[in-house]
């Protein structure tokens, strides 16, 4: 007798769960501990986010008598994955908050301050209060920011009022966003969700927060609904195969995709959008408009010699070979997570499959040896389609398919299992990660 994934609900769960388990370890078993290496290494990371603090917990385990060093100003860590469940009214704004002192290991250095300054050729960084930290290797965590200024009208407190919503902001921006979004739920009327011309941190997210309001408002019995999702350019995905599954779903669910719009200001009094486009400016009013800014690197990257200025339009990003995540200019420099400038990877399962990679680059530097890990472009997004369905999909920098269950999750098949995968698993593999056992 076969076995059926659809026997039971606790089959599920227990399925989800050893799922996310191997997701998180990218094996069946674990591979026995190396012995720590004997170094004074100075290692400096800017970042307590994803990317830094799982290669801090990572790089204590490996190294005996480094000296590590995290810059960041930030007292809360934020579960990013879950805002889009925030945004949707599934999760309370503090399902994603936790404090960034539970995660980092015990035997490192806390400077709990912004850095104002890097200097690669003089090997140190200076943050805010004017201390200089001297580094032998130098490690940017450091994230992206949200460029909100960059639209013109726009003003944080607008966010969950007259119609407008932005997960992207915060836990809390997350749940004003449910308070304007779920009004519209009930209410209906025309609908706008945008995403900015920029790389950005989980290109899925404003897709999924389009499917979740319309299918919240649907089966609510609200049918006065015009969906609009603005694209940035000619395709709704990166990844051709995924973009035209995409086009598809929208045609089914009656939801209108216009090309080539980018957001570029908004009157809330009016209720009014502005885009640009291939044929000028055009408005567009709404009933609730939901705004993904402009995203790039932080000012003390982007005005550094760790960026070139004619790379990924200007927006900062660090330059670094695409699979060992080294800097091409500094080879005591690594970039890991959303300040690394490579065609893809700005998503929390990217920087799984990165941190390994610094990790045995960094480490062969301080052993005076060579390492052949290579980070492949992958990245991974349960691309939730409604509530209690998503598609898992996985995919590479030359966009190949990378499904982590072959034969039993499939990848373009909107299903309950890739949901769990998103609303039981993907936290606990998120924590496995950032505490380094994973």
């Amino acid at each position: 007798m076969t076995h059926s994934l659809t026997a039971t609900r606790r089959g599920f769960l227990s399925f989800a769960a050893g799922a996310g388990a191997l997701v998180a370890t990218g094996a069946g078993t674990a591979a026995a501990a190396p012995t720590p290496i004997n170094t004074k290494a100075r290692i400096v990371i800017l970042g307590a986010g994803a990317a830094g603090t799982a290669l801090a917990n990572r790089l204590t385990r490996r190294l005996n008598g480094a000296e590590i060093t995290i810059i960041d100003p930030r007292k809360e860590h934020w579960y990013q994955p879950g805002f889009s469940l925030i945004a949707a009214g599934l999760k309370p704004a503090d399902y994603s908050v936790s404090q960034t002192a539970h995660w980092l290991p015990k035997n490192i250095t806390w400077i709990s301050e912004r850095a104002a300054e890097i200097d690669p050729d003089g090997n140190k960084v200076t943050t805010e209060s004017g201390k200089s930290i001297p580094y032998d290797f130098l490690v940017l965590a450091t994230g992206l920011v949200l460029n909100y200024s960059a639209i013109e009208g726009f003003e944080m407190d607008m966010i969950g009022k007259d119609g407008i919503g932005s997960l992207y902001a915060g836990p809390d921006y997350a749940a004003k966003t449910w308070e304007a979004a779920g009004r519209y739920t009930e209410d209906g009327g025309v609908g706008i969700f945008t995403r900015p011309a920029t790389e950005m941190k989980c290109a899925g997210a404003p897709i999924k927060h389009t499917f979740l309001i319309d299918d919240i408002a649907r089966k609510a019995g609200t049918t006065k609904l015009d969906i609009n999702y603005m694209a940035h350019n000619k395709g709704l995905f990166g990844v051709p195969i995924i973009s035209e599954k995409l086009r598809m779903l929208f045609g089914q669910r009656e939801i209108t995709p216009h090309y080539s719009h980018v957001l570029k200001a908004v009157d809330a009094g009016k209720k009014v959008a502005t885009f640009a486009t291939e044929n000028g400016d055009a408005e567009m009013p709404y009933d609730y408009l939901h705004i993904v800014p402009p995203q790039q690197a932080p000012d003390v990257i982007r005005n550094s010699a760790l960026t070139d200025p004619g790379s990924w339009d200007g927006r900062g990003w660090a330059t670094v070979d695409k699979h060992t995540l080294q800097h091409t200019f500094f080879d005591n420099v690594f970039a890991v997570g959303d300040i690394a400038g490579v065609p893809k990877g700005k998503t929390a399962a990217s920087v799984k499959w990165q941190v390994p990679v610094v990790e045995e680059h960094l480490i062969a530097q301080i052993t005076g040896s060579k390492s052949d890990a290579s980070y492949n472009g992958y990245t991974s997004c349960p691309l939730i389609t409604r509530v209690g369905r998503a598609m898992l999909i996985e995919f590479d920098y030359d966009n190949n398919l990378t499904p982590s269950f072959p034969g039993v999750i499939a990848p373009l098949e909107e299903l309950w299992i890739s949901w769990l995968m998103k609303e039981v698993a993907l936290k606990a593999t998120y924590n496995a990660m950032i505490r380094g056992d994973a």
